[in-house]
C-alpha cells in the first residue's frame, strides 16, 4: 500500500528543525542586540573597556591603513598641484609679500611681549607634550565624531588631555587603552570648548555639529559682532585646554554665533601631539565628562 500524502520524510523533518532553529538564533540575537543598546545608551562607559581592547588589537592594522592614506594623499596634492601651479604662482606671490608684512608685524609684537615680560618677571611656560604620536583612524561618516590615537597609557596619556596638531586643536582624550586612545574630536557634538576671536577677544563657546564644522555660541547676546574669515582660538577659561591655540575659521554667520571651518581635518592629519591638561594658576582644572 502506499504511504499517505501527508507523511513526512526524515530529510523534510530536518529541514524544518534547521529553518526553525535559524529562526530562533535570529530572535534572540536581535534581543541581546537590543539589550546591549539600551545598556549602551544608559551607560556609555560599560563597554569603553571592550572598546579600548578592540582598537589596541587592530592598532597594527590601522596604523599601516593610515600610511597607505597619507601616502595616497600625497600623490594626489603632487598631481593636482602640476595642473594648478601655473594659475596658482601669481597668488602665491602676493601672499608671500603679505606674509613678509606680517612677519614684520609679529616681530615687532613679539619683542614688545618680551620685553614687558622681563619687565614683569614672568617666563615663557611651554610644558613639554606627553607624546607625538600618530593618529591611525577617524570616524567620518557617523553622527559621532571620534579618532583613534597611536599611543596609550603606556605612553603616558590619560583621559582629558588635549589633542592637537600643526594646523590647530583636534579634541580631548575620551577613553585610554594600553597602546591606543580614543579622542572625542571638536566637531563632535557632546564637544564644547571656551573660545575667543584672536583679534580682539570676543568670547565664546565652540560645539561640534557632526559634519565637519563647529557652531560659535557667543557668550553675550546683542549684536553679532563676528565677521566671515575670523581666525578663532581657545581662550584658556576653566582650564583643561590652554589658551591661544588655533581653533577654526569664520565661515558664515548666524544671529547669535557663526558657522566655523576647523582648521585641523583628521582625515589629512598624520601626527598630533597629546599635551597634559592646562591648569592655570588658582583656577581649579575642568574635568572631562564622558558623554
Amino acid at each position: 500500500m502506499a504511504p499517505p500524502g501527508n507523511r513526512r520524510s526524515g530529510f523534510s523533518r530536518r529541514a524544518q528543525y534547521s529553518t526553525f532553529a535559524g529562526y530562533l538564533i535570529a530572535v534572540a540575537g536581535v534581543i541581546v542586540a537590543g539589550l546591549l543598546v539600551l545598556v549602551s545608551t544608559h551607560d556609555s562607559t560599560v563597554f569603553a573597556g571592550a572598546r579600548t581592547a578592540a582598537t589596541d588589537a587592530t592598532a597594527p592594522v590601522a596604523r599601516v591603513a593610515a600610511e597607505g592614506r597619507t601616502d595616497s594623499q600625497s600623490l594626489w596634492n603632487i598631481l593636482a598641484g602640476y595642473f594648478t601651479s601655473g594659475s596658482e604662482n601669481a597668488q602665491l606671490k602676493r601672499e608671500v609679500a603679505l606674509a613678509r608684512v606680517r612677519l614684520a608685524e609679529s616681530a615687532a609684537v613679539a619683542e614688545e611681549n618680551r620685553r614687558l615680560k622681563a619687565l614683569a618677571g614672568l617666563m615663557d611656560g611651554n610644558p613639554k607634550p606627553v607624546v607625538a604620536t600618530r593618529l591611525i583612524g577617524s570616524s567620518s561618516s557617523s553622527t559621532r565624531r571620534f579618532a583613534t590615537l597611536g599611543a596609550g597609557s603606556r605612553q603616558g596619556v590619560s583621559v582629558g588631555m588635549p589633542v592637537r596638531s600643526p594646523l590647530g586643536l583636534v579634541g580631548r582624550v575620551l577613553e585610554v587603552g594600553g597602546s591606543t586612545a580614543r579622542v572625542l574630536l571638536i566637531t563632535d557634538p557632546e564637544s564644547v570648548v571656551p573660545v575667543r576671536r584672536a583679534s580682539d577677544g570676543v568670547p565664546a563657546f565652540a560645539q561640534g555639529r557632526a559634519d565637519g564644522t563647529i557652531q560659535l555660541r557667543l557668550n553675550s547676546l546683542g549684536i553679532n559682532p563676528l565677521r566671515r574669515g575670523d581666525a578663532i582660538v581657545t581662550s584658556g577659561s576653566g582650564g583643561l585646554y590652554p589658551p591661544g591655540i588655533a581653533i577654526a575659521v569664520v565661515t558664515r554667520l548666524l544671529p547669535d554665533g557663526a558657522i566655523a571651518r576647523p582648521l585641523s581635518d583628521p582625515g589629512a592629519t598624520e601626527f598630533v601631539v597629546v599635551e597634559r591638561e592646562w591648569n592655570p594658576v588658582g583656577v581649579a582644572p575642568a574635568r572631562a565628562v564622558t558623554p
